[in-house]
């Protein structure tokens, strides 16, 4: 019985070493990230509650356009990983067209979305009680902050074009040589630029958004001229901008598998979205705390979304193979790693929840609450993280209408309607309402669980 267990859920040490040497650089990269997200966000803090809250509320708004790319590439993704797991070049190539192509279109949307809409949309996060913070200086800084970073929504979006292209193709190391330069960039940037040193203005929140705008673009340049300058490595970079030429058969598979991907990615932004607008009618200390809290989130995450990366790259290219028994067994080891993993980052996050709102230049009813929140997300991160890989097998095979259900679909039914009812019909604290959030996904697991144990998902779309 042990012996069989090991076999199915235990990998050797050449699948480990396959998996650090894919995970590591994704890590590296999203942790230094996250960190300096962290150190962002504690600079901006410093500020007071309203500025914290200010670009607390614009970032929400902008995960929108961030996932809504994130959905849009995702479905070209699944083909650029099968693609070159079967050796296909040309698909390559296309592919990588078809991802520029939908990447500027969507900029030049959401641009437009957040210039005429943007401060009605920061506003309709400050209804609920001050708790002696400043509303309209929130909504002002709110604001100037999210009027900048709109320039930086264009080399957002084609960093991750080419940052996925590359991965698809197994390199890992370039993307993250250029997120650490960005990132490097952005906490300089902050330095400077917030706080007023080496002689430049003290320019508080709109410092940070220009900070993070120039860090942006620095990203893109080092990933392009990578790629460019490495055509004999990866071929399918050579002549890409030659025309804008995608097979019509291959661009309305691409659009049909990544639709579904798509319209998830800003249903499932949207409902995290009006739950963050949902919890603000307990207050500015609400908002406070839940953005400390998200951002600690992504530092503890790191893995785990590296781990959604390495079952959407080693599971996609087997599949393009034909090799799908290998693809079943390596997607069920990599899903056992990622439990085993977040139960021990699950206790870390819970041991140092007291001290991450000391941080903070807030009021002690918000280090309390973040501190609160941050003990209930600990304890629920495994039952996140086998969600969350979950829904990159299912994606790898192609199955992106089943993901919309998983995903979006019981984000809106279950998650938005059960915040949405716990906020608007009872007088529970914060903190109360967050804990029933989180663990409302614990049915999440158990539909995962029926999914991944009948296989359907393991499919070849490239030779479909």
């Amino acid at each position: 019985m042990r012996l069989r267990f090991l076999s199915r859920y235990v990998g050797n040490k050449a699948f480990y070493k396959s998996v650090l040497t894919l995970l590591i650089p994704i890590i590296i990269q999203q942790f230094i990230t996250n960190f300096v997200s962290l150190l962002d966000n504690v600079m901006v803090g410093s500020l007071g509650t309203e500025a914290i809250s200010a670009a607390s509320i614009a970032n929400q708004i902008m995960m929108v356009f961030m996932l809504a790319i994130f959905g849009g590439l995702s479905g070209a993704s699944i083909f650029g990983a099968q693609f070159f797991g079967k050796g296909d070049m040309d698909g390559m190539r296309y592919t990588f067209r078809f991802k520029m192509i939908f990447a500027v279109l969507c900029s030049a949307v959401a641009i437009l979305i957040y210039i005429v809409w943007g401060e009605a949309f920061i506003a309709s996060f400050l209804k609920g009680e001050s708790n002696g913070g400043d509303l309209d200086l929130t909504l002002r800084s709110g604001c100037a902050y999210l009027n900048i970073m709109l320039w930086g929504l264009p080399p957002f979006a084609l960093v991750q074009v080419y940052a996925g292209t590359l991965r698809e193709a197994g390199e890992t190391r370039a993307p993250m040589f250029a997120g650490i330069c960005a990132i490097l960039t952005n906490l300089f940037g902050n330095w400077v630029l917030i706080f007023g040193h080496l002689g430049a203005p003290a320019l508080g929140v709109e410092g940070a958004a220009i900070a993070t705008v120039i860090s942006r673009w620095v990203e893109l340049v080092i990933v392009a001229v990578f790629a460019h300058r490495h055509e004999d490595r990866y071929p399918f970079f050579a002549g890409a901008y030659k025309s804008l030429y995608v097979p019509g058969k291959l661009a309305g598979r691409i659009v049909r598998t990544g639709a579904p991907l798509l319209v998830n990615e800003i249903l499932w932004s949207l409902g995290m979205t009006f739950i963050n607008q949902f919890y603000s009618s307990r207050g500015l200390n609400a908002v406070a705390a839940l953005n400390i809290t998200g951002t600690a989130w992504n530092l503890f995450c790191v893995i785990m979304f590296a781990m959604g990366s390495a079952v959407s790259i080693m599971v996609g290219q087997r599949l393009g193979a034909g090799q799908m028994e290998e693809a079943r067994d390596v997607d069920r080891k990599l899903i056992f790693l990622t439990e085993v993993i977040h139960v021990i980052i699950g206790t870390a996050m819970i041991l140092t929840s007291s001290l991450i709102p000391k941080l903070y230049n807030v009021g002690p009813d918000v280090q309390d609450l973040t501190r609160q929140m941050l003990i209930i997300a600990g304890i629920a991160l495994p039952i996140h993280s086998f969600a969350h890989v979950t829904y990159f097998t299912i994606r790898s095979g192609g199955r992106t209408v089943i993901t919309f259900f998983f995903d979006a679909l019981y984000t809106w039914v279950v998650t938005v309607t059960a915040a949405f009812l716990l906020t608007r019909f009872t007088d529970w604290s914060i903190v109360q309402i967050y804990l029933c959030v989180q663990f409302i996904d614990v049915l999440k697991v158990v539909i995962g669980l029926i999914m991944l144990r009948s296989d359907f998902w393991a499919r070849n779309v490239v030779n479909d």
